[in-house]
C-alpha cells in the first residue's frame, strides 16, 4: 500500500549468517530494520545499526535522526559495532552453527531431566506460530513445581548462572558465541539438581498466563483522568489508571482503561509471592493501585 516498514529486530542479528534460523527481516523485505548488534552479536551494549534497503535514501534517514539524536556520539560504542561487524562477517556463520549445536544438545538432555520442556520447532505450525530461533534456550518449568522466575533466582544465587530471564511459567537462557561446553554442562547440571533439590508438586501453581483485557476507557483517557489510589485487595471492580507488568517480558498485566478483576489481582499477588520483578504503577511495592475516580 505504498509504506514503509521499520522492524524491530533487536534479537535478529544472528539470522543474518545462521543457517537454518528464521528469515530476516530485511529478506523478508522490509524497508528498515533496527538490529541490536549488542544482543547476540558481540557489540558493547546499547549499540544498534539501521538497517536499509535498496530505494532508502539513507542520507535523508541520517537528517531525521540528527533531528533527535546527539552530536556527542559514543565512540566506543561506535567502534564496539565495527568490530563486531568485522567478526560477524568473518566469523559469523560459524559462530552461531556451534551456538545451534550447544542448544540442540541442551534441549535434548534438559527434556530428559523430566518436568522441564525446552520448546522446539515441533511447535511451528506456519501460522501462529510461524519460525523458531534455534539459539534461544527456553524452557518451561511449572511441571517441575517451580515458577520460571524461581528457577532463575537459584541458578544465579547458588549456581552463579546468569541467565536472560525468568517469568512465572517459563526461563530463558540465550546462548551464543561467547559459551563453550563448559557452560552447556554446567547450566545442563545445575537444572538437573534444582528439580531434585527443590522441585515439588505443581498442584496449586498458576496455570494461565494470559489475561483477556476488559477495556472500559481508552488507554490517554484513563490515564490523565481524576484517579485515587487503592489497596490492591479492594480495586476489583475498578478502572485501572496505570500500567501494571511483569518485567522481563513487560507484557502487561494491566493497562490503563482495563477494568480490574479478581483473576488480576490473583495473578498480581502470586507474581508479588514468587518474586517477579512488577514495574509500572506509581508504588512500586504494588500494594496499592492507581484507578479512576468514580
Amino acid at each position: 500500500h505504498g509504506m514503509l516498514l521499520l522492524a524491530d529486530e533487536a534479537h535478529g542479528t544472528h539470522f543474518y549468517f545462521g543457517e537454518n534460523l528464521p528469515c530476516s527481516a530485511m529478506a523478508a523485505g522490509a524497508d528498515m530494520a533496527s538490529v541490536s548488534i549488542h544482543k547476540t552479536g558481540g557489540s558493547l551494549t546499547q549499540s544498534a545499526m539501521l538497517l536499509c534497503a535498496e530505494g532508502i535514501n539513507a542520507d535523508y534517514v541520517r537528517q531525521v535522526i540528527n533531528l533527535t539524536q546527539t552530536t556527542s556520539a559514543s565512540y566506543l560504542l561506535m567502534v564496539s559495532l565495527d568490530i563486531a561487524r568485522r567478526n560477524l562477517a568473518l566469523n559469523g556463520r560459524e559462530m552461531y552453527r556451534k551456538a545451534v549445536q550447544y542448544v540442540d544438545y541442551a534441549r535434548e538432555e534438559i527434556n530428559r531431566i523430566g518436568g522441564y520442556y525446552v520448546y522446539g520447532d515441533e511447535l511451528c505450525n506456519g501460522d501462529s506460530f510461524y519460525a523458531f530461533d534455534r539459539t534461544k534456550l527456553s524452557i518451561h518449568t511449572r511441571n517441575t513445581g517451580l515458577a520460571g522466575i524461581e528457577v532463575y533466582d537459584l541458578l544465579r544465587d547458588e549456581y552463579g548462572i546468569q541467565i536472560e530471564f525468568g517469568d512465572i511459567g517459563n526461563i530463558l537462557a540465550i546462548v551464543t558465541a561467547g559459551d563453550r561446553a563448559l557452560e552447556i554442562e554446567r547450566l545442563i547440571s545445575a537444572l538437573s539438581e534444582i528439580k531434585r533439590l527443590y522441585g515439588g508438586d505443581p498442584t496449586g501453581m498458576l496455570q494461565s498466563e494470559y489475561l483477556a483485557p476488559d477495556v472500559a476507557l481508552p488507554p490517554q483517557q484513563a490515564f490523565y483522568a481524576d484517579k485515587k489510589a487503592v489497596p490492591l485487595e479492594q480495586s476489583i471492580g475498578e478502572i485501572c489508571s496505570e500500567f501494571v507488568m511483569c518485567y522481563p517480558p513487560g507484557i502487561p498485566i494491566l493497562a490503563p482503561g482495563e477494568r480490574i478483576t479478581s483473576d488480576i489481582v490473583n495473578y498480581i499477588q502470586y507474581a508479588k509471592e514468587k518474586g517477579c520483578s512488577l514495574t509500572g504503577p506509581q508504588d512500586m511495592e504494588i500494594a496499592r493501585l492507581n484507578v479512576v475516580k468514580k
